[in-house]
């Protein structure tokens, strides 16, 4: 039945919250649906392959997106993940950073800005206190 952790196809219906709730979030973030939909992997060489699994199947994946579009809603509107992005990438707002989003930075400028200033020093990405956070939308 495959395996996600080396991209095999599960055949397996969308039922993580997590997963879903990540899925609509970026949907969200980018504005919604224009056209189309979800589309659930629904194919009989699945464990189960009855027609009763496969209604259950769709009603699973169907509430876990519902329940995963209102967690990412909710997400959004308090803000709390997108103050963290900003923060986090503020360099990319000023200095040599800018100058590289904006296409102006060349290989020779880059290795000028390196020779100079050394290794950065990156800041945490803060994994833990994140997954935390998310755990805090899932009641």
């Amino acid at each position: 039945t495959g395996d996600e952790l080396i991209g095999w196809d599960t055949d397996q219906f969308p039922t993580s919250i997590y997963l879903t709730t990540q899925i609509m979030w970026q949907i969200l973030k980018m504005g919604g649906f224009k056209t189309g939909g979800l589309n659930f992997d629904a194919k009989v060489r699945r464990d189960s392959y009855e027609p009763v699994d496969l209604f259950y199947a769709h009603i699973g994946g169907m509430d876990a997106f519902a329940k995963g579009l209102k967690i990412a809603h909710r997400i959004l509107q308090d803000g709390d993940f997108a103050k963290f992005v900003t923060q986090r990438y503020a360099s990319f707002d000023r200095g040599i950073g800018k100058t590289v989003t904006q296409g102006k930075a060349t290989f020779e400028s880059l290795e000028k800005h390196a020779l100079a200033n050394g290794e950065p020093m990156p800041g945490s990405g803060r994994q833990e206190m994140l997954e935390n956070l998310l755990n805090t939308y899932l009641d």
